[in-house]
């Protein structure tokens, strides 16, 4: 419960400004928590615009709520990853507050996809919903329960904002 409580903190506070994905040095930052099958945690992104509908960044999670079963360190918990992303929200033009974003990530524990999306109520305040998946995974032999923890199907949500 008490993890709990730190993530909703967290995601408290980190509600800021936010705007569409504009293009080329549209700088986004996602804070958000991450659910899965091992453990709960959070997670920060940051998407760097390079053109109208391509960004990429880096993103890192820290498995916080991990069950007692697994003996995990810190290396288990933590993963850092590269990301490319394609931004279709001003082609598939619902709405011009709305971004689905597809995208690449290369992390230290493997090589994955995700899909995402943002929504942005106003200027200063937006959410996401992401989804991340494993496409390769660097050890095909795990044989510490601990190293699925960033190897499997994860499910992130919280704020974004601009810098």
């Amino acid at each position: 419960m008490k993890k709990l409580i730190v993530i909703l903190c967290i995601l408290n506070v980190s509600f800021a400004n936010a705007q569409a994905f504009k293009g080329n040095g549209d700088n986004k930052l996602q804070i958000g928590a991450n659910f899965q099958d091992y453990a709960t945690g959070i997670n920060v992104a940051f998407d760097y615009g390079l053109g109208e509908n391509i960004s990429v960044g880096v993103s890192g999670a820290y498995a916080l709520g991990v069950k007692e079963e697994l003996d995990a360190s810190f290396g288990d918990r933590f993963d850092l990853k590269g990301r490319f992303n394609a931004h279709l929200g001003s082609v598939l033009n619902i709405d011009e507050n709305f971004d689905l974003y597809p995208g690449l990530n290369l992390s230290l524990k493997n090589f994955g996809g995700h899909v995402g999306a943002r929504y942005f109520f106003s200027d200063g305040f937006g959410i996401y919903a992401e989804t991340v998946f494993p496409l390769a995974k660097y050890d095909t032999t795990i044989t510490n329960p601990a190293e699925e923890i960033h190897n499997q199907f994860v499910v992130n949500i919280g704020a974004t904002f601009s810098l």
